[in-house]
């Protein structure tokens, strides 16, 4: 019976500790981030864009975890708890450029909104450039 009421004791003495630890701890202030993820060339929402958070330390590399958000039919998410700091933001969806950008998340709410574009064309030295001399014509050129 002593030993029930010791294990009750030392229960209740550590839930009382953790309680007040919790009400007198300062709470580290966090923001809601909404996004909006629209087509560059005409506007129109991405649906199904992922949006993925990452956190970011004071020498700007990126920290382990994060969050990986999905936009719905009219190209918005939200997210809500994010603590005050460096916030490295990336979007991707198929057929597009993939969009990262490094955020200070400074008030407690912030709106993003990302425009992505189409991928462009790659550069080959094997196509003709009409726009661009070769070096070759230049020194022929002046002889």
């Amino acid at each position: 019976m002593k030993r029930v009421v010791v294990v009750v004791a030392v229960v209740a003495i550590g839930l009382g500790l953790a309680v007040a630890a919790a009400a007198t701890g300062a709470e580290e202030p966090s923001a809601t981030l909404n996004f909006l993820v629209l087509k560059d060339y005409n506007g129109k929402p991405i649906r199904n864009a992922a949006v993925v958070l990452h956190p970011v330390n004071s020498r700007g590399r990126q920290g382990r975890g994060g969050y990986e958000l999905k936009t719905d039919m009219d190209g918005k998410t939200s997210f809500d708890g994010v603590p005050y700091g460096k916030l490295r933001v990336q979007v991707l969806a198929p057929g597009f450029q993939t969009f990262g950008e490094d955020y200070d998340i400074q008030a407690p709410t912030k709106e993003i909104i990302v425009k992505l574009k189409r991928p462009q064309d790659q550069y080959s030295i094997y196509d003709q450039h009409p726009d661009q001399n070769k070096p070759e014509q230049n020194r022929k050129d002046e002889k």
